[in-house]
C-alpha cells in the first residue's frame, strides 16, 4: 500500500508506527483530517515521499486498485 494525500495521519501512524518521526519532523499533528487538508501542496508531495519511504512502499510496489 502506498500513503496518499487523502489519508488521515492518525490512520497513517496506526498501521505505521514508524512514520510518527516523519509528521514530527514536518509539525503535522495526529488527527483524523486528511493529510492534503493538513499541509500545503509542495509540502504534501515531500511528505509522501519520505512517508512512503519509511515504509519501504513505492508505486512500483504496489498493484493498481489494491
Amino acid at each position: 500500500m502506498v500513503i496518499q494525500s487523502n489519508m488521515t495521519s492518525k490512520a497513517i501512524t496506526e498501521l505505521w508506527e514508524e512514520t510518527i518521526e516523519v509528521f514530527q519532523k514536518y509539525n503535522v499533528p495526529i488527527t483524523e483530517k486528511v493529510l492534503q487538508v493538513l499541509v500545503t501542496e509542495n509540502t504534501l508531495q515531500v511528505l509522501l515521499t519520505e512517508l512512503n519511504y519509511v515504509i519501504g512502499s513505492s508505486a512500483a510496489t504496489c498493484i493498481e486498485g489494491g
